[in-house]
Formats: structure tokens, C-alpha cells, sequence
């Protein structure tokens, strides 16, 4: 083992660990990678700065806490992990993308009771872990997937339709789109209500 003395677990210890790994079991590990595939939802509420205008600040208030509780419980119940909350909307990861779907869509019904508007958007990819935040182009385009969501829509990449075939989940194609920043088309399903 190279290095400056005798001591090769004091001067390079992960080397020295990985030369014992290998002897004693014939392999070593592969390096930990902070990249995970997991479904990206955005929610956005539609028309929010219309309606804090017309409720001013406290009612707004009020009426976003019962918006962020309806989310949460609906997170909870789908097993989605809250990453981040973006003005009036949300940013969560699940490890399947049915629930993610079902998740979007019982959001979508649960806020309906509210009196409010959301859209949503979602994509299946490779993400990167940050600590407790998330980054890498799969969060980008579930991002612009929502940009393209019309009120009320839990509009998906492509990626999500193959994935959960055979589930029962229907999706109606949107068509080819450009998203903003990311290289080439991508075709957008709405999820069929």
C-alpha cells in the first residue's frame, strides 16, 4: 500500500479497508451515490394572488393553513415524503409512481372542499439527494411538467403511464412539448378524471 509509513489505516483507512473488504469477501462495495429514482409532485394552488387579494392577509392565511393541512394528510396517507413548500405549493417524492399519482389526485379533491383550485405535475427520474432537499434534472422537468397543468389537471411525464401499467390508472396524451431549460420534447399525459 503506498503512502508515507507503516500505519496504512492512519494515513489512507478507506484504501486499506477496501484491500480487506476485498480479501475476505472477494468483492467490495459499490460507492454510496446520493442519486435515488423516485416520483417528483409539484402542486400549485391556481389563482392564489387573485384570492389573497380578494381575502386579504389573515383569511388568505387561514384558508392556505387548511390548504397545507389537506396536503399533508394526503401525503401521509400515500407514504410521499414532503421536501419543500414553494410559495402555495408543494414539492414531495414517493418511491412508487401510482401512489404519486393517486396522491396528486386525491390533493387535487381534497382542496376542491376548500373552495381552491390546484394543478400538479409529476415525473419518474433519477434525482439527487441534498441532505433533506432534492436536485437534478428529474426534479427540473417535474417542475415544467406543472408549468404545462391546467387548473385542475395532474398532468405526468411519459415516463409515469409506463411505469404504472396495469394499475387501472388512465391518462389521455397531451401531446409533444418543449419544458423550459431541458433539452428536447417530452410527450405529457393528464391523468383521466
Amino acid at each position: 500500500m503506498p503512502g508515507e509509513d507503516n500505519l496504512c489505516l492512519v494515513s489512507a483507512p478507506e484504501a486499506a479497508l477496501g484491500e480487506i473488504e476485498q480479501f475476505l469477501t472477494g468483492s467490495r462495495r459499490a460507492p454510496e451515490t446520493d442519486r435515488v429514482l423516485a416520483t417528483v409532485l409539484f402542486t400549485d394552488i391556481v389563482g392564489s394572488t387573485e384570492r389573497a387579494a380578494e381575502l386579504g392577509d389573515r383569511r388568505w392565511r387561514e384558508l392556505l393553513d387548511a390548504h397545507d393541512g389537506a396536503v399533508r394528510r394526503q401525503l401521509e396517507r400515500f407514504r410521499g415524503r414532503e421536501v419543500n413548500t414553494v410559495g402555495d405549493g408543494f414539492v414531495a417524492t414517493f418511491d412508487g409512481p401510482g401512489r404519486a399519482v393517486e396522491c396528486a389526485v386525491a390533493i387535487r379533491d381534497a382542496v376542491r372542499a376548500l373552495g381552491l383550485e390546484v394543478r400538479a405535475g409529476l415525473h419518474t427520474g433519477e434525482i439527487e439527494l441534498r441532505g433533506n432537499d432534492i436536485g437534478g434534472i428529474g426534479v427540473h422537468v417535474a417542475a415544467r411538467v406543472l408549468s404545462h397543468a391546467a387548473g385542475g389537471e395532474v398532468l405526468t411525464s411519459a415516463a409515469v403511464p409506463l411505469l404504472v401499467a396495469g394499475s387501472g390508472i388512465d391518462f389521455e396524451d397531451r401531446g409533444e412539448h418543449e419544458l423550459k431549460g431541458v433539452p428536447g420534447s417530452w410527450r405529457l399525459y393528464a391523468v383521466a378524471t
